[in-house]
């Protein structure tokens, strides 16, 4: 058997006693732990401070007349107040640190009967996080007697070795994973294993999460389950502020952001706190963070890792301590090559990555999903719609088949079944109504093949949805001629050339200024990004 090594805390009250002989008649934790016949101990690792070094002799005295083989090896920890946690947490993690521990030659088990309930929870965590490579060990008098020895325990904190209690916590992760699927039973190996990855890094990481995927593939609110999990866990107890980067141009981006002082710029009539101090205690979405500018970048950088920012106009540093979710849709691998994206925060973002499939990639899902949309238009309109079985057949048929594109991912789902609900004044969704929806949905899809006309990379895809087909030509050619012109003057002698010559006077550079306007474009930002 390997050496057995005690490491426990003197007992100032438990291990004190007279120095006669009805000390034998009192039980006292250090020195009976060295009386028990089936538990040797080689070394006993004493700690305690100062103030008590005579009774710490005392006491090695007593477990070396009981128990001669036992070394006792006093070690001497002073506390400037043995109540503060972070101190006693921070010496004993030096200790244990700079202990010269030899896990396969020797046995450890860590006493926390003794010491203040401070430095008990120290020495747990201590153990459960392996900086004390060991078991613990409880003690207790023997109820009834004067038997010194008393009993003791040993406690594996391997949760593999309880049956009962690794059942119960594979049940609660389980229950976690199905709070993050909003409770649907989703089908997709690949999807469920990344889940369970993710309930785990919610549960025990505050570090960023970067979530990516195509636009629709559930990405904001794979966040809000994500902070709502945490709020159960008592982990934050902030709120979610959720922010779309596409929608932060220009100088008005800072300001949303970090906030601003009053008189900070023309219309800054009051102070503005800012998302990220909203944002203090809770968490922070960033949704589509690729849009932010590359000073925004800068700046939330510095807010992730140090929790300080400076608002826009002000002298002193604001503090926010928030989680973090970033999303996006695109690559920022290939943004950061592109010099669009700083390479220093998407390596602060890229320790916690996971790609969320779209639906065509979880066809198997459709099925449940159907039915958790229906369940959504029940609790919003305070109707139940069902299908009858020719229709769904059908419908799972067309949603699971080559035709069903699923441009908009699960937003496609959830407008499909509204709009089949809306259809169904009688609570049954039919063939007829089925067959009503798919011809909608090959058209939504077929107006969605148009050729790429760039305003993806400029707007984002969610703005560009909501274009008509005749505002978006438009604007595609407007985009065009911008970035061929030099300057803003010329693009707009380029576009309004036929009515120039009709008029006295003309503008047209501010007539075209108003029109990026609309879009929060600029004619500067779009040469940039030619």
């Amino acid at each position: 058997m390997k050496p057995l090594v005690v490491i426990g805390f003197l007992g100032s009250t438990l291990d004190a006693s007279k120095h006669d002989a009805s000390r034998w008649n009192k039980w006292r934790p250090s020195v009976g732990l060295a009386m028990h016949e089936d538990l040797r101990i080689d070394r006993f690792v004493l700690i305690h401070g100062t103030p008590h070094q005579r009774l710490a002799d005392f006491v090695a005295r007593d477990i070396a007349s009981v128990s001669p083989e036992t070394r006792v090896e006093p070690h001497l920890i002073d506390f400037a107040d043995p109540w503060d946690f972070e101190e006693v947490y921070g010496k004993l993690l030096d200790f244990a640190r700079g202990w010269p521990f030899d896990p396969e030659a020797e046995d450890y088990l860590v006493h926390i009967t003794t010491g203040t309930h401070v430095a008990q929870i120290c020495l747990f965590l201590l153990t459960e996080a392996h900086y004390l490579p060991g078991r613990l060990l409880q003690t207790q008098p023997r109820r009834g007697t004067a038997e010194p020895a008393g009993t003791w325990n040993a406690i594996d904190l391997d949760l593999s070795r309880y049956d009962s209690i690794a059942t119960r916590f594979a049940a609660a992760s389980a229950e976690s994973t199905s709070f993050l699927k909003s409770g649907i039973e989703t089908r997709s190996a690949v999807f469920n294993a990344m889940i369970d990855e993710i309930e785990q890094v919610a549960t025990r990481s505050r570090s960023p999460v970067l979530l990516m995927g195509p636009t629709g593939a559930g990405k904001s609110q794979l966040a809000r389950r994500i902070y709502d999990l945490k709020r159960l866990k008592h982990q934050v107890k902030g709120a979610f502020v959720e922010v779309n980067c596409a929608t932060l141009r220009g100088d008005s981006a800072m300001s949303a952001l970090f906030g601003h002082k009053r008189g900070a710029f023309t219309g800054a009539a009051a102070d503005r706190a800012g998302l990220l101090r909203t944002a203090d205690g809770g968490m922070l979405f960033l949704d589509e963070i690729g849009e932010l500018g590359l000073d925004e970048q800068a700046t939330i950088l510095r807010a992730i890792e140090d929790k300080r920012f400076l608002p826009v106009g002000a002298d002193k540093e604001a503090g926010s301590d928030f989680q973090l979710i970033a999303g996006t849709n695109r690559d920022l691998s290939q943004a950061v090559a592109e010099g669009r994206f700083r390479d220093d925060l998407y390596a602060r973002l890229n320790l916690w990555t996971f790609t969320l499939p779209g639906l065509v990639d979880r066809r198997e899902d459709i099925a449940p999903n159907l039915d958790y949309e229906l369940d959504r238009f029940a609790e919003r309109e305070g109707t139940r719609v069902t299908f009858n079985k020719e229709a769904r057949d059908r419908y799972l048929a067309f949603a699971g088949g080559p035709d069903a594109r699923w441009t908009g991912n699960f937003r496609d789902l959830a407008s499909s079944v509204t709009r089949m609900a809306t259809f169904s004044p009688k609570g049954r969704i039919d063939a007829t109504c089925v067959e009503a929806e798919v011809i909608r949905l090959k058209r939504l899809w077929s107006v969605g093949s148009a050729p790429d006309d760039g305003l993806v990379e400029i707007l984002s895809p969610d703005r560009v949805g909501t274009l008509d087909p005749f505002d978006r030509v438009q604007l595609a050619h407007v985009v065009e001629i911008c970035r061929r012109s030099r300057s803003l003057s010329e693009a707009g002698r380029t576009l309004f050339a036929a009515s120039l010559a009709k008029r006295a006077s003309s503008n047209d550079a501010d007539r075209l200024r108003k029109y990026l306007q609309r879009f929060n474009l600029t004619w500067q930002e779009l040469r940039d990004r030619a």
